[in-house]
C-alpha cells in the first residue's frame, strides 16, 4: 500500500500550519501591512510588482505541487516534493540523436563511462558550470559590454521519451515558486507544445497570447520586466511549423501574429531580448532548433543506479516490498537498465508492488 504521505491535504490557513503556499500568500500579506505602516519611502509601482508575483507564484505552485500526466490520475495524487528524485542531467549532446532505437540508446548510456559526462543539476542550466566560470567572465570583458546579458539566454534540453523532462520542468517551476531556486527570475511562463496547438491557428500578439494562458498577467506589463523565463515544452509534439529562415520579424509585444511567429521570434531574440528560453524534446525532434539560436544542450539520461534505488524507497512505503522489487528488477539486466527511465520505475513499481501484495495476502 502507497503511504498516505502521498496523499494531497486540504490547504489550511491557520495558524502553527506552514506550507509553502501558506509561506507565498503570507509574504504577499507582511508586504501589505508593511506598506501601510510605512507610507513613504516606498516605490509603489516595486510594491505592485512583487505583490503581482506572489500571486503568480501561488497560482503556479498550485497548478505544479502535484504530479501530473495521464499515468499518474488516480484518486490520490501526489505531491511532486514528495517522491521527487534528481534526475542525471548531463551538458552537451551525446551523438544519439536518430543512430538507434530510443531504448538502445538508454542501454548505451548506461554502459558510457560517467567520468566522460558533465553532470548539472537541472535548477542550474542557465548558469556557467564552476569550471566554465572563470573563463566565461575572463571572456565577457572582451566581446559584451556591461549591459549586453548573460551569454546562456536559450537551453535546449533532450531526452528520449518517459525520461523526466516535463516532471523536470514541473519541479524546476514550483522550486522556484516556492522561492528556492533561481528567484533572479522575475516570472515563469510554462507553454508546453500541447497547449500551444490549441492556439495555432489564431494570430494572437505576445501580450494576449499570456492572457490567453495566464489570465493573471491582464494586471502586468511584461515589457517592464527585466527577466522573465518562456519554457516551450514538448517541441516534438510541436503540430506548426518552424521555419527559421522565412519567418517574418516581430519586435513589438503588442503586434499580432502567428503563434509560430512569435515562438521564433522569442527564440531568436526579436521578442523580449532579455527573456530566457528553455525547449525540451526527444532527441528527433531537437534539430528543428537552429544550431545558432541554442547556447546550451543538455541531456537528461534518466536514473543513475544509485537514483533508481532511491526513487523506489521514496514511491513505495513497505520497505520491506521495496527490497524486494529492487533485488528483482536487478536480477533482470534487461529491466533494471530500462530503469534508467523514470516512467518505467513507475510502471514497474506499480506492477511489483500490486503483485507481491496479492502474493503474500
Amino acid at each position: 500500500m502507497k503511504s498516505d504521505r502521498s496523499m494531497i491535504h486540504p490547504l489550511y490557513f491557520r495558524t502553527g500550519i506552514s506550507s509553502p503556499v501558506h509561506s507565498v500568500l503570507q509574504k504577499a500579506e507582511d508586504r501589505k501591512e508593511k506598506n501601510i505602516i510605512t507610507a513613504t519611502g516606498h516605490d509603489p509601482e516595486s510594491t505592485a510588482e512583487d505583490e503581482f508575483q506572489e500571486k503568480f507564484k501561488f497560482n503556479l505552485m498550485k497548478k505544479f505541487q502535484c504530479l501530473n500526466g495521464l499515468m499518474l490520475k488516480q484518486e490520490n495524487r501526489t505531491l511532486l516534493n514528495e517522491i521527487h528524485t534528481e534526475l542525471y542531467i548531463t551538458e552537451g549532446d551525446s551523438g544519439d540523436v536518430n543512430k538507434e532505437h530510443e531504448v538502445k540508446q538508454i542501454e548505451a548510456a548506461s554502459r558510457r563511462n560517467p567520468t566522460e559526462d558533465t553532470p548539472i543539476k537541472c535548477s542550474d542550466i542557465f548558469k556557467p558550470l564552476p569550471e566554465q566560470d572563470k573563463a566565461i567572465r575572463r571572456n565577457l570583458k572582451k566581446l559584451l559590454s556591461e549591459q549586453d546579458e548573460e551569454p546562456i539566454r536559450n537551453v535546449l534540453t533532450k531526452g528520449v521519451a518517459g525520461i523526466g523532462k516535463t516532471v523536470s520542468v514541473q519541479k524546476f517551476v514550483l522550486d522556484w515558486a516556492e522561492g528556492k531556486t533561481n528567484q533572479e527570475v522575475h516570472l515563469i511562463f510554462p507553454l508546453p507544445f500541447r497547449e500551444l496547438n490549441l492556439v495555432k491557428e489564431q494570430k494572437l500578439s505576445l501580450v494576449e497570447l499570456l492572457h490567453v494562458f495566464f489570465k493573471e498577467m491582464k494586471e502586468m506589463d511584461i515589457s517592464r520586466l527585466e527577466k522573465v523565463l518562456f519554457i516551450f515544452d514538448g517541441l516534438d509534439e510541436c503540430r506548426f511549423p518552424l521555419d527559421f529562415q522565412k519567418t517574418v520579424r516581430v519586435c513589438d509585444v503588442s503586434e499580432s501574429a502567428p503563434v509560430h511567429v512569435l515562438l521564433i521570434n522569442l527564440i531568436k531574440g526579436n521578442l523580449l531580448p532579455s527573456a530566457l528560453i528553455w525547449i525540451t524534446s526527444r532527441p528527433a525532434a531537437a534539430d528543428q532548433i537552429p544550431p545558432e539560436c541554442v547556447h546550451r544542450v543538455t541531456e537528461v539520461r534518466g536514473f543513475n543506479d544509485p537514483q533508481k534505488e532511491e526513487y523506489f524507497r521514496k514511491r513505495i512505503s513497505d520497505q520491506n516490498i521495496a527490497n524486494k522489487i529492487i533485488k528483482h528488477l536487478k536480477s533482470l539486466r534487461s529491466l533494471y537498465i530500462m530503469c534508467h527511465i523514470p516512467v518505467f520505475c513507475w510502471i514497474s513499481t506499480a506492477v511489483l508492488e500490486r503483485m507481491l501484495g496479492e502474493a503474500e495476502s
